[in-house]
């Protein structure tokens, strides 16, 4: 049963994490006419391995120190642009459009995933 609550453990995180970068996204393409407004993401392969533990440094305890790659935990970061604005905005609105795009067909990737693995489970448990 750890099996199972590990997996559906993994996936409630990966889940989480694609959930917030997509509001970090959103949010960027929503102020993409504010003055000054510094365009954020978070490295969604990154934030993962911080929650799996796993990186270059394997940790086998829980209290064993995490490589870190200079972010904390969901720390988010400025993007730099490819054209800067006069207003001090770095939001490409075209970019950050293509981003969300793919971060939101990721999101549904990622709970078909999880519909499969429960299907799988059910099935399993059925004994189909």
């Amino acid at each position: 049963m750890d099996a199972i609550k590990d997996q559906l453990s993994f996936y409630s995180k990966a889940l989480e994490l694609r959930g917030k970068r997509n509001n970090i996204l959103a949010s960027n393409i929503a102020n993409a006419a504010t003055p000054n407004f510094k365009a954020r993401d978070i490295s969604f392969l990154d934030e993962l391995k911080k929650i799996d533990k796993s990186g270059p440094i394997m940790t086998s305890h829980e209290n064993h120190i995490v490589h870190n790659t200079g972010n904390s935990m969901n720390e988010t970061s400025y993007r730099e642009p490819l054209i800067t604005s006069l207003d001090g905005n770095t939001v490409e609105l075209s970019v950050e459009q293509a981003k969300y795009g793919r971060a939101a067909a990721q999101y549904q990737a990622t709970l078909r995933f999880l519909e499969s693995d429960m299907s799988g489970i059910r099935k399993a448990l059925r004994g189909d």
